[in-house]
């Protein structure tokens, strides 16, 4: 690419501090772009990893249901009608609801919003082993699992309970225990969750009506065709309820947050603004070096040199930035995503997809700079210059 003599690397190397400076501010704006996307992505992951492990083909929930975060109840006999349908096999209730829990470390006492799951144990609707293992449990007054990967404000639970402890606390002035541990993670809805069984569950919402629930969950037998199960529903059912197959009901919950929130729309505006800072940070770089060296390429112009010659140079000294300084901002974010992990608790992962858009727009980032400051260069003289 850079050809017998290697014009674009020696450029750019003469100046050492310049070249440094060139690498920190991409690397600087690869690190904001990957930060974005990070926790879009993390965003929309967390806030589906509840569906995802729910063991279901078809849920029934209210029509003015949105997101987890803004179930609306309705009448379990909508749940009972659906086992009129062909190719059913089973239904499960699931009841949800945010509740005031008490950190039981005696040096803090705080309180915390938890998310409360309610199903009957004797059915199996979570695709979680640990849940499976402790259902038993949980048919006892009282007695709750807790999920280990909700955020430290809640407390050493975990801690708690692998050294052997009784771990006891209160959820809206219901006193519990914790009976067992299991994994969902937290989500930018709920910072933390806990499963337990439906008596429990309205033993702790003593305002809720058993029977009127927040999910149907539908399970069919095998070979059934579910599609089919689901638009006989939606001809059948009433209008107050509402069907939807298992990626109706994901595409829902994500659909909620990339369009009715200005979650989405924040995130990637701060990619737009790290694009543009980098398009600003190259572009210096670049129109200084074209203009420090302009008597030479105005010698090289009145040689004979064209206009595209100049324009390959400046694109190439554009790829090499765009390369070099990719690298450093990748590790950095790599490192910082691990950190958020850990702290948030929030499935935050350097993904291929996002390496590989980054890598696109840093690329375009310095070719367009290239491109804006390379006309300097086209307009220039040799007569003038001289």
């Amino acid at each position: 690419m850079l050809g017998k003599i290697p014009l674009p690397w020696l450029q750019l190397t003469r100046e050492k501090t310049r070249l440094l400076v060139a690498i920190a501010g991409i690397g600087f704006a690869d690190l904001l772009m990957f930060m974005q996307f990070g926790f879009r992505d993390a965003l929309f992951e967390s806030a589906i990893t509840f569906h995802a492990k729910i063991d279901g083909d078809i849920f029934l929930i209210s029509p003015q249901s949105t997101a987890l975060i803004a179930m609306k109840s309705f009448p379990q006999r909508r749940l009972y009608q659906a086992l009129a349908f062909e190719g059913v096999e089973s239904i499960s209730p699931l009841y949800l609801g945010f509740g005031l829990w008490k950190n039981p470390d005696p040096a803090k006492r705080n309180t915390r919003q938890i998310m409360v799951i309610g199903f009957d144990p004797s059915q199996h609707i979570f695709d979680l082993p640990t849940v499976t293992e402790n259902q038993d449990k949980i048919k006892y007054s009282d007695i709750i699992l807790f999920d280990d990967a909700s955020r430290v404000e809640f407390g050493p639970i975990k801690e708690y309970f692998t050294e052997g402890k009784v771990v006891e606390t209160e959820i809206d002035n219901r006193r519990v225990k914790v009976g067992g541990l299991f994994t969902l993670g937290a989500s930018f809805g709920a910072d933390g969750n806990i499963i337990t069984s439906d008596l429990n569950f309205l033993r702790i919402f003593r305002r809720r009506q058993k029977g009127i629930i927040d999910v149907g969950i539908i399970k069919v037998k095998p070979g059934t065709d579910v599609q089919k199960v689901v638009n006989q529903m939606k001809a059948s059912l009433p209008n107050d309820i509402k069907v939807l197959s298992r990626d109706e009901f994901v595409g829902q919950e994500r659909k909620y947050w990339e369009e009715s929130t200005a979650i989405g729309f924040i995130f990637n505006l701060g990619a737009l603004m790290g694009f543009i800072v980098g398009i600003v940070i190259v572009y210096q770089i670049l129109y200084t070096d074209v203009s420090d060296h302009l008597p030479e390429y105005a010698t090289l112009k009145a040689m004979g040199y064209q206009d595209f010659y100049f324009l390959g140079v400046v694109f190439q000294e554009a790829i090499i930035l765009a390369i070099i300084g990719y690298l450093p901002g990748f590790a950095i974010s790599t490192v910082i995503y691990n950190l958020a992990r850990a702290g948030t608790s929030l499935p935050m992962y350097m993904t291929v997809s996002n390496a590989v858009l980054v890598l696109i727009l840093t690329f375009v980032m310095c070719c367009a700079s290239g491109a804006v400051a390379v006309r300097k260069l086209s307009a220039a003289d040799p007569a003038d210059i001289f």
